[in-house]
């Protein structure tokens, strides 16, 4: 079916149809065998921390929260003497690192509705997140100030996200 109206190729949106390739810049220390800080094992992309990025940047902090869940499971003990935990820790972090992946596809959205069902999954994520810290402080009551703080942080997620997905 033919337009009846010819377009004009300046007017169409070629931004969203472009792929933007960054560079990704990989910190001084940041194989593990170069440094003795667990923390340093980070790629970052862009310039140095907050170097021109919003102090509030969820990407930033969506990240910094899957880093810190991975840190977390790594205190849980599994094995044969732990059968409980090791599906609490493939729950845990699968939920609580895919809050920020989610994020990153929504901020990637074309369109109100490529932003708003990334938005919901974020929610559930989040949700989800909380009940499975929830289970791990239930099983191992020596974690359960640590788990504490990172289900503050899902339950702010969870604030902000259903906030966004409203707007």
């Amino acid at each position: 079916m033919k337009r009846s109206k010819p377009q004009d190729p300046s007017s169409r949106e070629t931004s969203s149809t472009k792929l933007q390739y960054r560079r990704v810049k990989i910190e001084s220390s940041a194989w593990p065998e170069e440094s003795k800080d667990a923390k340093a094992f980070v790629l970052k992309d862009g310039p140095a921390p907050n170097g021109g990025r919003h102090p509030f940047d969820l990407e930033e902090r969506t990240a910094r929260f899957g880093e810190r869940i991975i840190r977390f499971v790594k205190k849980i003990p599994r094995g044969v003497n732990h059968p409980e935990n090791n599906r609490l820790v493939d729950q845990l972090v699968g939920c609580g690192t895919s809050v920020g992946a989610n994020y990153c596809e929504a901020n990637e959205g074309v369109s109100k509705k490529d932003f708003r069902h990334p938005t919901s999954r974020c929610v559930k994520e989040a949700k989800e997140t909380k009940f499975f810290l929830r289970m791990v402080a239930a099983s191992e009551p020596h974690l359960a100030a640590e788990a504490r703080e990172l289900y503050r942080e899902a339950a702010e997620f969870v604030r902000i996200f259903a906030s966004m997905y409203r707007k």
